[in-house]
């Protein structure tokens, strides 16, 4: 089949992707909103825990407490114990995570009127919790129904809710019927919120709705209330667009939410990421009184028999009182994230940008390419994704264009391998962006096995971007990034081919290459050295373009050594690749890491310095012991071509002074050379070595100080 057609196909396939993607996003089913919440679950995992405020405090009536003071339910009297216990330790506000739904069975009156014994003045234990709630600052808790018409009287609330640009539809969650408290505790109540917690449909939660719809009126939830009551705001006002409810603001506090009013949790955590106090220990009280004072209190339960236990993207079991903790402390710190409705357009951006990224790559790269640059695209995207939902504050959907890269990458893959021919290609996809148009020649019309695995000479080649993950996080758009980094592989990429190099593949923003494999090459370390002081000054033209284009400019790093390495085709019986592995190639990437160090361009080992037959100018670095390696090896920088010559002969010849002297543990007088040579040239080595001078000085008077004094002695 010819090239235009197979470019044809593979151009409506393209388009046949994107529009696909495009139409299973609008219908928005369950299955892909279950992958994407798994995938914000596990975003939340990666960036872990977070500092929970710690004015937000949970009493906690757990097991210690129910050991002491008997199963659930207590007898409301020992209720009120804790309320009045918590308002004169000075509780600013009070949540309770539970209902009372009917009469205390255990007060005493009750019993009497159940065995129809009249007794003056006995105990009301309700009427005891009724006064307490009129004279504390406690939100009392209600349940909604949304499976059955079990119906009470709603509380009353004294806030005006004001709906803007409301349609005929209902958005917010309708609920069937409501649990409350039995009259004389909800009419004792200064307010009181719904704690219903509502889970997605794979069980975990991961949004708590702050309003509620029932009987034509709005309620509110527990811990929405208790925000409103603590800003002594009446007036609530709901907004709405096109898709339904965008937010929700009561005075200055503005809370973005979901189409039907719901609150996304920033979770801080796993559970307890607040502090818990025992609910029998406010009851003795016997607590610090400044764990309360001015704070925000919840009282709920994480013992597993009350059965308040939740599912979050954190934990399988998870105290249902401490989402509403989680949504407080959201409300109050104004750490919100958001989903607006502009998210649904910039998610359609990103399945297009995302099958034409894949298709370009999968179209006009090698397989090796393809993959580092499918990887570093993936990764672009989740880096995308999760700087929106930490940084950002917004909630995309992302399954849509992962699975778009996904399916674009196999589908046209499998194109791409069905119209080539398999086996004239195998060479071809190696190596024809490996190795010069010459070398390949020589692999195609050789008889000889390159693939089959031997251990030769190579000299090897790393190099590597400085600060490339402060520069990609300048970059807003991945194509642009992209498209900067591919302005900087090419030409480098260039030079090791012309130099009769084979790029042995792509780490990300770094570039592995080695000599002599997989045909022989004549005096491999001189060209490998030629090829990195080619690409130092090829840099220099590089980085005047990136200005004219206001990109950043780029600084590289590049180590080189020289030794045996096993060299052939490695990998699965059905997926390959030409490589190079061994001591001496982890060396080679050692010693580029130490550029950094060094604050060098090019350090080459002593291996590769002995093999050298042309005139560079090289200097001693340091005598180093690397991760890995028992001994320690010299390393040298690669300044240029030829000899010193002026201004550089001179600070040449300051530095070898100083590192004689330095050797010789004269570090005052290496001092004085290091900073002549610094003057002329203030590079990182030699602060660097000027620092060691200062050190070693103060180890070594040091040192005859102790002698001295254990000789007087």
């Amino acid at each position: 089949m010819s090239t235009l057609k197979s470019n044809f196909i593979i151009i409506m396939t393209t388009l046949l992707l994107m529009l696909s993607m495009e139409y299973l996003f609008l219908q928005d089913t369950k299955f892909m909103n279950n992958i994407n919440s798994s995938i914000t679950d596990s975003a939340f995992i990666y960036r872990g825990e977070l500092p929970a405020d710690q004015r937000i405090m949970i009493v906690d009536v757990d097991e210690k407490s129910l050991k002491s003071l008997g199963q659930w339910p207590w007898s409301r009297n020992k209720i009120a114990t804790i309320l009045e216990n918590l308002t004169n330790s000075g509780a600013a506000i009070i949540g309770l995570d539970m209902v009372f739904a009917e009469k205390d069975s255990s007060s005493p009156i009750n019993i009497a009127k159940e065995a129809n014994i009249s007794i003056e003045n006995l105990p009301d234990f309700d009427s005891i919790l009724a006064n307490t709630l009129s004279q504390t600052p406690t939100i009392a808790g209600f349940v909604f129904n949304f499976e059955n018409n079990i119906k009470n009287e709603p509380p009353s609330n004294d806030a005006m809710f004001i709906q803007h640009g409301k349609d005929e539809q209902e958005h917010l969650f309708k609920a069937q019927g409501i649990t409350t408290n039995v009259p004389i505790l909800q009419q004792s109540a200064y307010s009181s919120g719904s704690f219903n917690t509502l889970p997605d449909s794979d069980g975990v939660v991961r949004y708590v709705p702050l309003l509620f719809s029932y009987d034509d009126s709005i309620y509110p939830s527990l811990s929405f209330e208790m925000i409103r009551t603590l800003l002594g705001e009446k007036k609530v006002e709901i907004f709405y667009d096109e898709n339904g409810i965008s937010g929700i603001k009561m005075g200055d506090l503005e809370i973005p939410t979901d189409e039907q009013g719901r609150l996304f949790i920033n979770y801080r955590g796993g559970a307890k990421s607040y502090k818990y106090i025992s609910a029998l220990d406010i009851y003795n009280n016997s607590f610090e009184k400044k764990d309360i004072e001015g704070n925000i209190i919840l009282l709920g339960t994480s013992a597993a028999g009350l059965l308040d236990l939740r599912a979050t993207p954190y934990e399988s079991v998870y105290p249902g009182v401490e989402v509403h903790a989680n949504a407080i402390d959201n409300l109050i710190n104004s750490d919100i994230i958001a989903s607006p409705s502009y998210i649904r357009g910039k998610t359609i951006i990103a399945i297009i940008i995302s099958v034409l990224v894949s298709a370009l790559i999968i179209s006009f790269a090698t397989p090796l390419l393809s993959f580092g640059l499918i990887v570093g695209f993936l990764m672009l995207e989740m880096g995308y994704f999760y700087n929106m939902l930490f940084e950002e504050r917004l909630l995309p959907n992302f399954a849509y264009p992962l699975l778009s890269t996904l399916i674009t990458i196999f589908v046209l893959t499998f194109i791409k391998i069905y119209f080539e021919n398999r086996q004239k290609m195998m060479i071809s996809e190696k190596f024809s962006k490996k190795v010069s148009p010459q070398v390949a020649a020589k692999l195609l019309k050789s008889s000889k096995d390159h693939f089959s695995v031997s251990e030769v000479e190579v000299t090897i080649f790393f190099s590597d971007i400085r600060d490339f993950t402060s520069i990609s996080e300048g970059f807003n758009n991945p194509k642009v990034l992209i498209d900067y980094l591919n302005t900087y592989m090419s030409p480098m990429s260039q030079i090791i081919i012309d130099h009769e190099g084979t790029i042995d593949k792509y780490i990300g923003d770094a570039i592995m290459a080695y000599w002599n494999a997989p045909v022989e090459i004549k005096n491999h370390a001189d060209k490998a050295v030629s090829a990195a002081i080619k690409q130092i000054q090829a840099l220099e033209i590089l980085n005047k373009t990136l200005k004219e284009k206001s990109y950043p400019p780029i600084k590289i790093g590049i180590g080189l050594h020289t030794g045996n390495a096993i060299v052939g085709e490695m990998g699965s019986e059905g997926r390959s690749d030409y490589t190079a592995i061994g001591d001496s190639i982890n060396l080679g990437s050692r010693i580029e890491g130490l550029c950094k160090t060094y604050g060098a361009k090019i350090l080459i080992s002593e291996q590769t310095k002995k093999q050298l037959t042309q005139t560079y100018q090289i200097r001693e670095i340091d005598h180093v012991q690397v991760k890995g390696k028992e001994r320690a090896v010299t390393i040298y920088e690669v300044l240029g071509f030829g000899d010193f010559e002026g201004k550089e002969q001179t600070i040449n010849k300051h530095y070898l002074t100083a590192k004689t002297l330095y050797k010789e543990t004269s570090f005052k007088e290496a001092y004085a050379e290091f900073f002549k040579a610094y003057e002329l040239n203030d590079c990182k080595l030699f602060t660097l070595f000027m620092d060691r001078c200062i050190q070693n000085q103060k180890k070594y008077l040091k040192e005859i100080e102790n002698i001295y004094k254990h000789t007087t002695k």
